[in-house]
Formats: structure tokens, C-alpha cells, sequence
């Protein structure tokens, strides 16, 4: 896919797949295009060439209702602003489910109620999700895209304004996600979080894929001089760490 803004290139001819059971992350510089990808990948923006298959069809051929079971989509660091509980907000992954009329269900209540606790937020489920912290509010969107129970879950910086033990908990959960026949594709900051969790690194930069493959192949430390301009030191033992040591001059 190729996508081009006000004369400026922002995706250059794109390719990206995603099987059953992998964990894809994208990573690179900001700017790289990596959330321009994800948002073309979830059908949200137009593309200038290029086209999206969500199991072997377009995306566009799919009903609003049919791709929102199938394609689960949690937005870089979302906003609320109207007062509805955290709890009500998950319910509304279970919306493509219902017919026009149908009320949620207990069985949903009951899903819902599991995807606020595996993400820690069923503590704050009578909370207004205006009142919550971008940390807070991350977990209940994460809530709200399992209870969906998509197919293929595209994340746009899940772990952003989680403390450690969160995002821990955040990655954990999209791994499990992906144990189950799904797919799943995340941008991530976190080199250390890619390493460790994906399957698969795609690294983006000016607008194109220059390594794709294996978590400590792409994060080589020629590939990050290359293109975010550190020096790396890459400690691969039983949990693959990356430690940046300097800016390369």
C-alpha cells in the first residue's frame, strides 16, 4: 500500500501479512509511518494504491457489522469525553453482536466482566472513563477490543502510559491472544517488549519496510545505527534485552 498527504510521501509501497498465532510488531522512529500502516491495514484511511484482504476479500466488501467481529482496533492513545462508566465502554465491543434491538446479555456481561479483570481494570468499572488516567483508560480500551473477540487485533501503542508491570501484563495478553488461532499486529516503542513477545518485527523508516523477519535479525545493531541512529547492545539470553548505549554521531 502507498499512501501520500499533502505531496509527501507517508507509505511507500507497503507489503504486510499476518498469519494465524503471530504476533507481529512494527517498530521504528516516530514518523516512520507505522500508525498510517496500522490505520490503512484497519480500513480507516485512503489509500493511494494498494489494496487490504481480510481473509482472502477486501475489506471494504465486508458489512461495518462483519468486520468489527472480525477486526478488533485499539487506537493510539485515545481520548474520552463523555462520562460513561469504564464498564459500559467494554460492553461496547460486544455492539456488533447484537441485533438492532437485542439488549447485552448476561453471557456478555459475564465476558465483559473477564476482559476487566485479565486487564486489571474491573476495579474501575463504575468509573467515569473521563475521570481515568491515559494509563487506566489504555487498560479499558484494551478491555473493550477482547471482549470483541476479533480475529485479528491491530494495536496501536497498547503499552503507552502503563508502568512496567502493566505493560508486562498488556504483552502477556496479546501472546495469549495469538495462542488461540488469531492474529495480531502492534506498534511498539519498547524495543525490549518487541524482542521479547513478537513473533515477527516489521521496522519501518521514511516511509518503508527495511527489515522484516526475526525479533534480533531486524533489531541487529547495524539496523538500528541505520535507522535511529544509537548504538545498541543486544544481550541475548532466555529473555532478549536491548540496552542503547549512545547516540551515534
Amino acid at each position: 500500500m502507498s499512501v501520500v498527504r499533502g505531496g509527501k510521501s507517508i507509505l511507500n509501497a507497503v507489503s504486510l501479512s499476518l498469519s494465524p498465532h503471530e504476533l507481529v510488531g512494527l517498530v521504528g522512529p516516530n514518523g516512520a509511518g507505522k500508525s498510517t500502516l496500522l490505520s490503512g491495514l484497519a480500513g480507516l484511511i485512503r489509500l493511494d494504491s494498494g489494496q487490504v484482504s481480510l481473509k482472502g476479500k477486501p475489506i471494504e466488501s465486508y458489512s461495518g457489522s462483519d468486520r468489527a467481529k472480525l477486526l478488533g482496533w485499539m487506537e493510539q492513545l485515545a481520548s474520552a469525553h463523555w462520562p460513561v462508566s469504564a464498564e459500559h465502554l467494554v460492553l461496547l465491543g460486544r455492539i456488533p453482536y447484537l441485533s438492532r434491538w437485542q439488549s447485552v446479555s448476561k453471557t456478555d456481561r459475564q465476558l465483559v466482566a473477564e476482559m476487566m479483570r485479565a486487564t486489571d481494570c474491573y476495579g474501575l468499572k463504575d468509573q467515569a472513563v473521563s475521570t481515568l488516567s491515559g494509563g487506566e483508560l489504555n487498560r479499558v480500551l484494551l478491555a473493550r477490543v477482547l471482549a470483541s473477540e476479533p480475529s485479528v487485533l491491530l494495536a496501536d501503542e497498547p503499552t503507552a502510559a502503563l508502568d512496567i508491570g502493566h505493560q508486562l501484563q498488556t504483552m502477556e495478553l496479546l501472546r495469549e491472544f495469538c495462542t488461540k488461532g488469531r492474529g495480531c499486529i502492534v506498534v511498539l516503542h519498547d524495543l525490549s517488549l518487541a524482542a521479547r513477545y513478537c513473533d515477527r518485527l516489521v521496522l519501518l523508516h521514511e516511509a518503508q519496510v527495511v527489515a522484516n523477519g526475526a525479533p534480533l535479525d531486524v533489531l541487529s545493531e547495524r539496523n538500528v545505527h541505520d535507522v535511529y541512529g544509537v548504538e545498541l547492545a543486544v544481550f541475548d539470553g532466555e529473555v532478549p534485552t536491548l540496552v542503547p548505549m549512545r547516540r551515534s554521531l
